[in-house]
């Protein structure tokens, strides 16, 4: 970066601290508000007040953060997982994870077209609602090659949707409404259908700590489908824009497939994290390690929600309309009735 892009880098750094600032407050956690949340936040605050002072040559550096750090920070974010986490949670947990993710995003596509929402938002919309919430999001908007507002919006779906999980799945099981599922799978379905881990953490530290454990620990194994759905995903769209585009050699150079390299990382991390345990099991210089790896990841996906934030204007929500939130409330519909049931029925 030039010293123009450093001081681009420096103002959304500076912002992401006082976003990870304000996420500490006990107000904002008992609100299991992450520090990405109030990143994107406060960016799109910068964007609608101070952005069209700053100079254009500082770009650079928030590009950077959005791109470059968006993908360090998903890599990262495989320390938090390990295989022996699958192992754990048994095959039909693992399996009720899988069925969660492919219908989400099956629906969100086709309820998407219903709609006439634009492919972008319809996927990064369906992909964050099936899997992890913002950090799903920004690994489908590294694919699909989304812009900043929408990708903004997509985000401000899942956590909107996500919030309301959290305060919904406690009060269900407190008032006897989840009466017909055991705490097993009361944690089961906590894991597999709610938005973002924090979101998790929060309902399930509310239900007791069995449930907490169990839907951590499936959530953790749905967030590691994110590799196999990029995969996925960056093929299909390949194949179809070569369809749209025609057989000519100059268009197929265009539509050359986007390979995500960085979740093959990611998985790869997953595997390094998995065997340390496995070799040292719970010593504290490996817990203080990976604590320390974890911070770090959470910052450069701050850094990423930051940037993504300064570049979304109140005017481009308005031209998104209502139709993603439409969008995002099917899928929500779904994950909370139809979760119920195919959680009863397999776990």
């Amino acid at each position: 970066m030039n010293s123009n892009s450093v001081k681009g880098f420096l103002v959304i750094a500076a912002m992401s601290v006082a976003a990870w600032y304000i996420a500490t407050l006990p107000a904002v956690k008992a609100l299991s508000f992450s520090s990405l949340i109030i990143g994107i936040l406060i960016g799109m605050v910068y964007a609608n007040t101070l952005r069209n002072r700053q100079p254009k040559e500082w770009d650079g550096g928030i590009k950077f953060c959005s791109k470059r750090m968006l993908r360090l920070g998903i890599i990262l974010y495989g320390f938090r997982l390990t295989f022996q986490d699958v192992i754990a949670v048994g095959p039909k947990a693992v399996l009720i994870d899988c069925i969660v993710v492919i219908v989400t995003i099956l629906l969100g596509v086709w309820m998407g077209r219903q709609l006439g929402i634009d492919r972008e938002t319809t996927l990064m919309t369906s992909t964050g609602s099936a899997i992890c919430g913002a950090a799903a999001v920004l690994g489908a908007e590294s694919i699909v090659k989304g812009k900043p507002h929408q990708t903004a919006v997509a985000v401000s779906t899942v956590v909107i949707f996500g919030t309301l999980s959290m305060f919904l799945y406690p009060i269900m099981y407190r008032s006897g409404l989840a009466d017909l599922l055991t705490p097993q799978q009361m944690g089961i379905y906590t894991g597999s259908t709610l938005h973002e881990v924090a979101h998790v953490v929060g309902a399930g530290n509310a239900m007791g700590d069995q449930i907490a454990t169990d839907s951590l620990i499936v959530k953790m194994v749905r967030v590691m489908l994110l590799v196999p759905v990029l995969i996925a995903m960056s093929w299909l769209l390949r194949k179809k824009d070569s369809r749209e585009s025609g057989a000519n050699s100059c268009e197929t150079k265009k539509n050359k497939i986007n390979i995500p390299w960085f979740a093959f990382v990611f998985l790869l991390m997953i595997g390094v994290n998995s065997g340390l345990h496995a070799m040292f099991g719970d010593r504290q210089w490996l817990t203080d390690s990976l604590k320390i790896v974890e911070i770090v990841s959470t910052f450069m996906l701050t850094l990423a929600m930051t940037a993504l934030g300064s570049d979304t204007c109140i005017d481009k929500f308005k031209q998104a309309g209502a139709k993603p939130f439409y969008l995002a409330g099917v899928l929500y519909v779904w994950l909370v009735v139809g979760g119920f049931f195919l959680v009863k029925c397999l776990a």
